[in-house]
């Protein structure tokens, strides 16, 4: 979950104030099959990718939730339904690795299409003092309910490790990593991975100086500083091996690093 208070919210803070929910490895989600060579069907979620996901001018994405039709809402559930038929533990690794990361973006879209007219993802979770459906069981699969929390911190980050995991998930809001324009495969997911880096991070949203030289960096710096690098001064090498054009100027920064991160819905409308 990304953890706010305020809506849109800029908050100003040190690497050291760094809190997020931990990776805690679910074991049972920790099994693979090297050898199997069965893909996943994705194609229902590409479909409604390439219906209802469009790119702004600026270069990220929106998602036309208003637009959605009765027939591609049921079709939507269709294919999270198939998803829970499977029992990922049973798929290699590059499959499974997909397989998480569309769940959790359908699982995402499923949840702002059943609360329609909240214009934040904050305020769609079950419960009077919910602070968003991250820990809502969303989904059953191979006998265990799953919530997005679980698909994120302990399947994902636990098992691959990856940084660019924080580039694939989306949470429907503005200040987030964008949708994906192509459902993730085996195939494609490398690819995929080091494109979201690179947009995420080649965008305002992600890294900008302000006019008076403040770096300003998206939240998810902060919440999950260490996925990224063990200090502020790691960070920063890693801020400049991305963006090359204002690598000197990262590498040589000493001011105090703003963090920012707007949860206003991701709405094409």
């Amino acid at each position: 979950m990304r953890r706010a208070l305020l809506i849109p919210l800029t908050c100003v803070l040190t690497l050291t104030a760094y809190a997020a929910p931990p990776m805690d490895l679910w074991e049972f989600w920790n099994q693979y099959d090297p050898d199997r060579k069965e893909s996943v069907d994705h194609s229902a979620w590409q479909s409604f990718l390439d219906r209802y996901l469009t790119t702004t001018d600026d270069g990220s994405t929106r998602l036309s939730y208003k637009a959605v039709t009765p027939v591609d809402r049921a079709a939507l559930r269709q294919y999270l339904d198939s998803l829970a038929a499977i029992d990922p533990r049973r798929l290699d690794r590059d499959e499974q690795f997909a397989y998480w990361v569309n769940l959790y973006n359908a699982l995402t879209v499923d949840v702002v299409l059943r609360n329609p007219g909240k214009n934040s993802i904050k305020r769609m979770g079950r419960g009077l003092f919910s602070s968003g459906p991250w820990d809502d069981p969303l989904i059953e699969i191979a006998g265990r309910p799953v919530t997005l929390n679980d698909i994120e911190h302990r399947i994902l980050r636990p098992i691959w490790k990856d940084h660019r995991i924080h580039f694939a998930v989306n949470c429907a809001s503005l200040g987030c990593p964008d949708l994906a324009l192509e459902a993730y495969t085996a195939n494609n997911f490398t690819r995929l991975l080091d494109a979201g880096e690179a947009a995420y991070l080649g965008h305002s949203r992600g890294l900008r100086f302000l006019p008076d030289g403040t770096l300003a960096l998206s939240s998810i710096f902060d919440w999950y500083g260490r996925d990224f690098a063990a200090d502020r001064a790691g960070l920063l090498r890693y801020l400049a091996r991305q963006r090359e054009d204002v690598a000197d100027r990262l590498l040589n920064y000493e001011g105090r690093i703003r963090f920012e991160y707007d949860w206003s819905l991701n709405s094409a409308e």
